[in-house]
């Protein structure tokens, strides 16, 4: 069983983001604290949840995690961990933004059991920063990197985006270099997305700023893919690079189609072809839990041939692949002709070529 706890409060809305957030000057996190605590004991004494003896990760993601006090965070987290036990080395990660770390801060989430940090850096650019509304500044990330190792958090991860608009004149390569700098122990690389009501769709919706063509999408994923396989780190997934033996092990559960339970608003669970998701927002999900009521908003079953596709789509954003035989032999022999997939071992894998195809690729084997 894999945890992951939604912790929605940020102090300001980035401009690209659609996520479940709550713009707080102050987190309530003790309210925050108590609603998931009792969500949690609810969900412990649910049939439909199923006996599991412990853990295998937590994950708090956000929102921004960060914002909650240290030692409310050990509260939380001392909470979950009474009732389920983590196994012996499981991976705890907590999200933070870098103005966020302090040696406080970084010792206490060290002594709350957290044993990896997902720094929220994006870029090393001042401008593209404002222009993200981020609310921390470049020369804030290697202090932050260093404060978290001092405490003893080796595991971190550092968070970039890349596709950004070609008025900001963004230099790709130089954050690249900034990142392998600090000497990560992994890297999410994220392509801008624009959004429904966002700041950033409202903004190309009135064409002042223009959304960055695919080429240079693509030109920037193949740089990346380059620069950081040669500097030593695995693609192991669309998105992601690691060192050897620092692979996300929560994340990869959600592609392996392990079960997993999300508590606080707008967190989704899975367990086997069942899903539900929390209530979105804040405040009402507060309400439902003080309430007593279910904070499930909404819930599905999925049926074999939408398994089949979730499969697939799965297995071919990561290292792990799919058998050869998921895909019709036509349509693979074209993709390995294409330099967009090879065969290996009765699998087939993506190659990065194929990785920025993936959505058609898939769309196109499920159709033929």
């Amino acid at each position: 069983m894999h945890l992951y706890i939604h912790v929605p409060f940020c102090a300001r809305r980035c401009s690209y983001c659609d996520f479940a957030i709550a713009v707080r000057r102050e987190a309530p996190a003790a309210a925050f604290r108590d609603g998931v605590l009792t969500e949690w004991a609810r969900w412990l004494s649910d049939d439909r949840l199923g006996e599991f003896p412990a853990l295998s990760t937590l994950y708090l993601g956000g929102g921004t995690p960060s914002r909650l006090p240290g030692f409310e965070l050990g509260r939380l987290i001392a909470g979950i961990v009474s009732a389920r036990p983590l196994l012996p080395g499981a991976e705890v990660t907590l999200e933070a933004n870098p103005e966020d770390v302090t040696p406080e801060a970084a010792a206490a989430w060290r002594l709350a059991g957290v044993n990896r940090v997902s720094l929220g850096v994006q870029s090393f650019d001042p401008a593209v920063l404002a222009w993200m509304h981020r609310t921390h500044i470049a020369e804030q990330v290697g202090p932050a990197v260093g404060m978290l190792r001092q405490a003893g958090i080796a595991n971190l991860s550092l968070d970039l985006i890349s596709g950004l608009p070609s008025h900001l004149a963004r230099d790709w390569s130089r954050d690249l270099d900034r990142a392998l700098e600090l000497q990560p122990a992994h890297l999410s690389l994220y392509s801008l997305t624009v959004e429904a009501s966002t700041p950033l769709a409202r903004w190309v919706g009135r064409g002042t700023t223009t959304a960055a063509p695919d080429e240079l999408q693509a030109s920037e994923f193949i740089l990346a893919h380059d620069r950081l396989t040669t500097a030593g780190f695995t693609h192991y997934e669309v998105s992601n690079y690691a060192r050897p033996g620092f692979d996300a092990v929560h994340n990869r559960a959600y592609w392996l189609r392990h079960p997993y339970l999300g508590l606080g608003p707008s967190a989704h669970s899975a367990m086997g072809d069942r899903r539900w998701w929390n209530i979105r927002e804040w405040e009402e999900w507060r309400r439902a839990v003080a309430e007593g009521r279910w904070s499930v908003a909404g819930e599905e079953q999925l049926d074999e041939p939408t398994r089949a596709l979730e499969d697939l789509y799965l297995g071919l954003r990561t290292d792990q692949g799919v058998g050869e035989t998921a895909i019709p032999a036509g349509i693979r022999q074209a993709w390995i002709g294409e330099g967009w997939a090879e065969a290996r071992g009765g699998r087939l894998f993506l190659l990065p070529e194929g990785w920025l195809r993936l959505d058609a690729l898939v769309a196109q084997a499920s159709a033929g």
